[in-house]
């Protein structure tokens, strides 16, 4: 799998920002990285992943968050992994 980003919102002058602004590595950006499921939004040209929309432990939730992405994204490519297994995969119909 390609290279994966972690984000954290937080406000301008939040304690855990570094001396230029960066935000130091936090312990629960290294936890995300061990939640097996994960739903993707991949690009149009389905050539790569353009978004991780969901990561969780569950896979009941893994699962309704991947409904949910083919009911918002219905003419996308979205997959539904456990670590890199492919569980299900929604093909956008093509006109």
């Amino acid at each position: 799998m390609g290279i994966r980003a972690c984000y954290r919102l937080s406000a301008a002058g939040d304690p855990d920002d570094g001396p230029d602004g960066s935000l130091y590595p936090s312990p629960a950006a290294s936890r995300l990285r061990d939640l097996p499921y994960r739903v993707e939004l991949w690009d149009p040209a389905k050539a790569t992943v353009e978004l991780v929309l969901a990561m969780t432990v569950s896979g009941s939730i893994g699962y309704a968050a991947y409904h949910a992405a083919t009911v918002e994204f219905p003419d996308r490519y979205i997959v539904l992994r456990h670590n890199d297994a492919v569980l299900s995969r929604w093909n956008a119909p093509t006109h």
